[in-house]
């Protein structure tokens, strides 16, 4: 399997990219995309096969974004974590555990050889300061978690091990919290990030009793450099990761299902990359745009092809088995055929064009029934009454 992968990314000779929180946390989000899967599960560099298929991706931070991070991070984790292990304190279970002196809290040395030897490491340390019974800060910990059958190994910013043995994951962010506020969508991703690390940690032996459901998000106050702390409660991201990661398909049934010779090496002719990232069926929808590096390339193929799943994944569940634009224009219309391409067997397939009868499907009844509402509606008006989606009666195109 190992080697199926590497002649994937384009050859022994190509380090593969790790597989993070940040990738998992998106993989779960979106269980159905098989080419993501496939693509994070071979390490292609999937920023660099963006760029080479012709739509790079806007993600990265800025050297000064980073620097700031590494600065900030380094401000809470000195003086051996007794003002981050403070902020814990102050921050989860109401308030109510006692702060240790300073020098009380254990920082063991996690140093080991490969990801692997480091996730060893870390178990072992965190075996020790749980039956020490006192203070211990974890920094950059190492912890491996098995994923559709491959292997990824995470990195949190910090674990902290309380006295009663519990073990609580900090993520330490550089957005600010301004009076006592964050950004909802950088503290949801960061929530999303902690549960998969939880999940992880719930994995070790004994890990599923002591993983604290509730992480420590640590940013920097207001304006300033000094760091502030809220609890984040993790019960629904753990919940609905656990599931999301276990409907993914395992790498080994989508590889085999990819044909020999297949590679995704971005130093490829354009063409035949196109071609190769083509053998995996993607799952696109417009929240991959903040998630994905592919976001790009997969909406273009959406669009292109006429998929309703460049329209939302909530439009796409309320439009059942109508999967094209041209289906659905065909349904409003209660043609037996869409002139894009649709034919009558494909709107056969969801029940019928929607003429009231049992067996008519829901989506095609409701389309007509808003068609007529807004032929009406453009009659008053004095405007064009087809339904075509073209710009010469009003309606607009597929975004």
């Amino acid at each position: 399997m190992r080697r199926r992968l590497a002649e994937l990314r384009g050859g022994p000779d190509v380090p593969p990219r790790p597989l993070d929180a940040r990738a998992l946390a998106a993989l779960a989000a979106n269980p159905g995309c098989r080419r993501r899967a496939l693509l994070d599960g071979a390490g292609v560099d999937k920023t660099a096969l963006a760029s080479a298929l012709g739509s790079p991706a806007p993600f990265g931070q800025s050297q000064f974004a980073l620097v700031r991070g590494n600065s900030f991070e380094a401000r809470v984790t000195a003086d051996g974590g007794a003002e981050l292990i403070g902020l814990l304190c102050a921050r989860t279970e109401g308030g109510a555990l006692t702060p240790p002196d300073p020098g009380d809290v254990a920082v063991p040395d996690l140093a080991a050889d490969g990801p692997a030897g480091r996730a060893a490491r870390t178990r072992i340390e965190l075996e020790k300061a749980t039956a020490a019974g006192g203070w211990a800060l974890l920094r950059h910990p190492m912890v491996a978690v098995e994923i559709a059958g491959s292997t990824a190994f995470l990195e949190p910013d910090a674990v902290a091990v309380r006295p009663d043995g519990g073990w609580t994951v900090v993520e330490i962010k550089s957005f600010p919290i301004l009076d006592g506020s964050a950004d909802p969508a950088k503290v949801g991703a960061a929530a999303r990030q902690a549960a998969v690390y939880a999940l992880a940690l719930g994995g070790l032996p004994g890990g599923a009793e002591r993983v604290r459901a509730e992480a420590l998000l640590v940013c920097p106050k207001d304006f300033s450099n000094l760091p502030t702390a809220a609890a984040v409660d993790l019960r629904k991201q753990l919940a609905a990761t656990r599931r999301q990661l276990a409907r993914l398909t395992r790498l080994d049934e989508i590889a085999g299902s990819v044909p020999e010779g297949t590679c995704f090496d971005p130093a490829l002719p354009t063409g035949e990359l196109v071609a190769a990232v083509d053998t995996v069926p993607a799952e696109y929808a417009p929240e991959c745009l903040a998630s994905c590096e592919l976001a790009f390339h997969c909406r273009a193929q959406a669009r292109t092809a006429g998929s309703v799943a460049a329209l939302g994944r909530a439009v796409r569940g309320e439009l059942g088995g109508l999967t094209t634009i041209g289906a659905v224009l065909a349904a409003a219309r209660g043609d037996d055929a869409d002139a894009a391409g649709t034919t009558a067997a494909a709107i056969a397939d969801v029940g019928g064009l929607g003429d009231g009868g049992p067996d008519a499907d829901p989506a095609a009844v409701a389309l007509r029934r808003a068609a007529r509402l807004r032929t009406e509606a453009l009659a008053e008006a004095g405007y064009g009454t087809g339904v075509t989606g073209g710009a010469e009666d009003g309606a607009a195109g597929c975004p």
